[in-house]
């Protein structure tokens, strides 16, 4: 390995280059008590030429010092730090920031781990596996750039193919009639949805009683820790999705990693989830297509369906479906969004009735449910 860059003190807060806001790369902070992991990272971004350095701190407390003063585009943190570890420092990293969105960078944020959907349930943008020192760092480093542009260009991820409005097929939409309400709920959400799912949730009554199914873009890995993490979030029992298992009231239920989610309708009413692994016209597995596009047959007009931040187009057919069939869509707006790829996809199309911020969307759900 080259001789890593000199790194600030590791109690000094300040600017590595010029703080004052410019149009010209994008600034990042970086927050790790190590100092050779800081180098490594300051040598990656600086060859960019994208991307600068505003400053490298190793402290959460040096880290909200910075950002009371200076605004940047991208925190990295690292969780294990003396003092305040990263994951207790997100939240008031988020409010500090001002926008600026935070990628966990941690040995501790592997596939499945409890940490990374804990990470992304508080609000990281993403996170990213660091090698311990010595193991090679080329990967790390195209992982990380990698991570940097999809999260600070849109433009520079696949973006939604243009939906195509058919006037005969589609009904045109109809404004949220004050009478409505609904049976279900279904919700869709992949690259920033958790932290969205999470402000959602939170904003449901605790007498809510509707069944809610969840379709997240996660590893299968990480799945039984997501689910433990919406129940205590949700206050709520919430399972992983099993073949055949029948919907029931209060209960939240969410998508398999390794299997689509979809509804089919039993011989006493009831509805029960049938799991499948073809693929899906999104190529997301498991994807949010089927799970609205079979619970608008099943449901109709007495569903709400949700789509929250996410990359790519995914749920755009199936609310497509949720609208025709008469049921309601609802879609995260784009200042709350992490990545506005899956909610404006649906918005182009003009399947939603309504954009909102999560909180909002979780207290009209609540107050829609038929009694």
């Amino acid at each position: 390995m080259a001789r890593p860059l000199p790194s600030p003190r590791s109690d000094d807060p300040s600017p590595v280059d010029d703080p004052s806001p410019a149009a010209g790369p994008s600034r990042i902070l970086i927050v790790d008590d190590s100092a050779v992991a800081r180098a490594v990272m300051e040598r990656i971004i600086a060859a960019t030429g994208r991307f600068t350095v505003a400053a490298s701190v190793s402290t959460a407390a040096a880290a909200l010092a910075f950002l009371a003063r200076e605004r940047v585009a991208f925190v990295l943190l690292d969780v294990q730090m003396p003092g305040v570890d990263g994951l207790t420092a997100l939240p008031d990293l988020i409010v500090a920031g001002q926008g600026a969105r935070v990628l966990i960078v941690s040995g501790q944020a592997s596939d499945g781990a409890a940490t990374t959907v804990q990470a992304l349930a508080l609000g990281a943008a993403d996170t990213l596996f660091k090698p311990s020192s010595g193991e090679r760092m080329n990967p790390f480093g195209t992982a990380l750039i990698d991570k940097l542009d999809r999260l600070n260009d849109p433009a520079a991820m696949p973006p939604p193919p243009p939906v195509a409005e058919d006037p005969a097929g589609l009904p045109p939409p109809r404004p949220l009639a004050a009478g409505d309400a609904y049976d279900v709920v279904a919700i869709g959400a992949s690259t920033g949805g958790i932290h969205a799912l999470s402000q959602l949730l939170r904003a449901i009554p605790a007498e809510f009683r509707l069944p809610i199914l969840v379709t997240q873009h996660l590893p299968a890995s990480f799945m039984p820790y997501f689910a433990a993490q919406l129940a205590v979030i949700a206050g709520r029992p919430c399972e992983v999705a099993i073949d055949r298992l029948r919907l029931r009231p209060g209960r939240i239920v969410v998508a398999p990693g390794d299997a689509h989610m979809r509804c089919v309708a039993l011989g006493d009413g009831s509805a029960a989830i049938r799991l499948g692994t073809e693929p899906a016209q999104s190529g997301c597995m498991p994807s949010v297509d089927p799970m609205f596009a079979s619970m608008a047959t099943v449901f109709g007009p007495r569903m709400l369906a949700v789509v929250l931040s996410g990359m790519g187009r995914d749920g755009a057919e199936g609310a497509r479906q949720v609208h025709q069939a008469g049921g309601c869509v609802i879609v995260q707006d784009q200042a709350s969004s992490v990545i506005w790829g899956m909610p404006g996809a649906v918005a182009a199309g003009g399947s939603a009735h309504a954009v909102l911020p999560p909180d909002a969307i979780g207290r009209l759900a609540g107050a829609r449910q038929r009694p």
